[in-house]
């Protein structure tokens, strides 16, 4: 690659120096590997209860920013159903119901799927993705996992007699509108501007940030805006993900538990007394992420079966378990 080539730096969040080991990869009792990352639960005050790495540092929170989005989306006078409001927040699964209920919020905005402009996908949905591809099916922008928020930002704007052309303008009323949720509910400025993998504007913060924005989500007083989407969330977590994807199974395992995953390995949860938990897991890949979530959840006092289930992920030779992704010495 020519000098002229070579992208500028550009400001990181957690650097891999500052980061912790969170998991370990253990194949028959021999350490063949770990996941580094930052960490940070909040006690149901608020407090930092643990802190591992710098969770100060600015961070990219992908699709766990979406509760906050649709947060501000309400601010700016989105009406929708519950189920609608959960999949505003959701990065959905393209189970049909899903799709559905995306037409659905547009078509009560006088719009079809050709007014989105998220980037097209095909459904995450195993069964879901081979049924369609099956016919035939290409990808559309209707069943990528953001479609839903989309639709709720189109739906915003028909409210209140915004353009829809330019609607994932940062300048843009609903996008104003939802930074300035982000910031209010993770008491702090936007860090870092950024374009998310769906075209929308993409809002850095710190993972003691995010903490305190879903904390703030499910401390709310009942029927404020971002308690407005916690519930929605906790009431229909299959639209959130989808029947077969974790995050709608770990809200189905704790009562009152809202939790919403982002790219690159971001997650972040929130119990309703407050009790909050967010965590990036520094190459991106997912496989620990339900050990740490399950491991962060119990830390914070959480007993469950289904969740130390969901908190299981083997290591396999053979065919046969020989070892597992465990949690490293916090």
């Amino acid at each position: 690659m020519s000098i002229a080539n070579t992208p500028a730096r550009v400001p990181v969040g957690a650097r891999p120096a500052a980061d912790e080991v969170l998991a370990e990869i253990v194949r028959s009792g021999f350490v063949e590997g770990v996941h580094r990352g930052t960490l940070v639960l909040l006690g149901a005050d608020g407090s930092v209860r643990l802190a591992l790495g710098d969770v100060n540092a600015p961070l990219l929170p992908r699709s766990s920013n979406k509760p906050m989005q649709a947060a501000g989306m309400l601010d700016a006078g989105l009406e929708v159903t519950r189920e609608q409001l959960a999949l505003a927040a959701a990065s959905h699964a393209g189970e049909p119901f899903h799709i559905d209920t995306a037409r659905k919020m547009l078509a009560a905005a006088g719009l079809d799927e050709t007014a989105l402009r998220n980037t097209p996908g095909l459904p995450l949905d195993d069964p879901s993705r081979l049924a369609y591809e099956m016919r035939g099916g290409k990808p559309q922008a209707i069943l990528a996992n953001c479609s839903g928020k989309h639709a709720a930002m189109l739906a915003t704007c028909v409210r209140n007699g915004w353009d829809i052309e330019n609607y994932l303008d940062p300048g843009h009323p609903v996008q104003l509108s939802i930074r300035a949720a982000i910031e209010r509910l993770a008491d702090e400025e936007i860090a870092y501007d950024a374009i998310d993998g769906c075209g929308a504007p993409l809002l850095g913060i710190s993972l003691v940030g995010l903490a305190r924005a879903f904390r703030a989500c499910v401390t709310a007083e009942p029927g404020t805006n971002p308690r407005r989407v916690a519930d929605a969330m906790r009431a229909h977590p299959e639209y959130v993900a989808g029947n077969r994807r974790f995050d709608t199974k770990v809200m189905r395992a704790v009562a009152g538990l809202i939790a919403k995953t982002g790219a690159e390995a971001v997650h972040a949860a929130a119990l309703p007394d407050g009790r909050a938990v967010a965590f990036k897991i520094s190459d991106g890949s997912t496989r620990a992420k339900p050990v740490v979530l399950a491991e962060a959840l119990r830390r914070l006092g959480v007993r469950s079966e289904a969740l130390d289930r969901l908190g299981t992920v083997p290591v396999l030779g053979g065919g046969e378990v020989v070892g597992a992704v465990r949690i490293a010495d916090w």
